[in-house]
């Protein structure tokens, strides 16, 4: 059975784990601190920002990122905006809310936030006998698989400078929204956007890691106690700085997404052809097409994947991920089996 449950399934690209094993008897500092690895590969996201002022924490993963940015950003009385399916809602265990800070969640049909989303949230949180939203959470890619544009992140970053909140970007699938047909953002123009974003590297190839990119000063204080106390601090840092430094030094990083989003593009247009609508327009390596349940049944014993949502009373909305490591030749079987199952 091959499985297009998500694009975190296999280990890591083979340049990633050659670098590792090629440093693994070498002694480093501990804690993200070793001025080899971690430090170069700070220099080499600071590159990619075109901010030399970037401070660069190097994380394990996506939850651990989003609710220590989170709760070392916000006051105890302070809120976070987000699309109604934003990954702090609906798929983080309440992790926001355990370090006391309300999500407030809107209503979004293509997973996006945009300004007047956030207008009517701070129209409806007046005084002190409410939470005080302080910061906008968003997802690039989207948990939809969409994506924003410069003129959607321009246009949400210049409303929340105004009205004095934070914007924070979810990159755990970054590399797919940086890559895909339609973008038109680069890690600099979100550096410059945004107050805090981070590059993720599980969905993307590498062992685990993400690594959180703060430009807002305020942000980086003493953030390394959040860190530490949150119990994030790993104390092997340097694992972590060399796989970011492999991803940055040659391109990996984009090349290993693009394919993702290669392999994502045939199945889109094999599903296309033959005739299926899809419940997101997603041009990243995730695909929510809209299948009978009848079909579904029959793909399911052969291929492993995420029912989504129900669309009506004989269908459902898959979700179907491609990954840096997806061959070809999965995706053309799976098109083949769905073309037999509908014969």
């Amino acid at each position: 059975m091959y499985s297009f449950t998500n694009d975190y399934s296999e280990g890591a690209h083979p340049h990633i784990l050659k670098a590792l094993m090629d440093t693994n008897l070498t002694q480093h500092i501990g804690y993200g601190m070793d001025e080899d690895h971690c430090a170069k590969a700070r220099e080499l996201i600071r590159k990619e920002c075109a901010r030399d002022d970037a401070q660069v924490h190097f994380l394990v993963g996506g939850t651990q990122a989003n609710l220590i940015v989170i709760a070392s950003a916000l006051r105890p009385w302070e809120a976070v905006i987000c699309a109604s399916t934003g990954h702090i809602n609906v798929h983080e265990t309440g992790a926001v809310e355990a370090t006391g800070h309300k999500v407030l969640a809107v209503p979004s049909d293509d997973g996006k936030v945009t300004p007047e989303m956030v207008r009517q949230v701070l129209e409806a949180h007046t005084d002190e006998h409410m939470v005080k939203p302080k910061m906008v959470y968003i997802s690039n890619t989207t948990e939809i698989g969409t994506q924003y544009s410069k003129e959607d992140l321009d246009a949400l970053s210049r409303f929340c400078r105004q009205k004095d909140l934070y914007l924070f970007l979810d990159g755990a699938r970054l590399g797919s929204a940086l890559t895909s047909s339609v973008n038109d953002l680069t890690i600099a123009d979100i550096a410059a956007l945004t107050d805090v974003f981070y590059i993720g590297g599980t969905k993307n190839g590498a062992l685990m890691g993400e690594a959180v990119v703060i430009l807002n000063p305020d942000l980086d204080r003493e953030f390394r106690f959040m860190i530490k106390q949150r119990g994030a601090m790993l104390a092997k840092g340097w694992l972590l700085g060399i796989q970011f430094e492999t991803l940055f030094s040659d391109g990996l990083f984009y090349e290993m997404a693009s394919h993702a989003n290669r392999m994502a593009d045939i199945l889109r247009t094999g599903l296309e052809e033959c005739g299926y609508s899809f419940f997101a327009d997603s041009r990243s390596n995730q695909l929510f097409p809209i299948l009978p349940d009848t079909l579904i049944e029959k793909l399911s014993e052969d291929f492993s994947f995420i029912i989504q949502d129900r669309v009506d009373e004989s269908s459902h909305a898959v979700r179907l991920v491609t990954s840096w490591a997806t061959p070809e030749e999965a995706v053309h079987a799976f098109l083949d089996a769905l073309r037999s199952a509908r014969a």
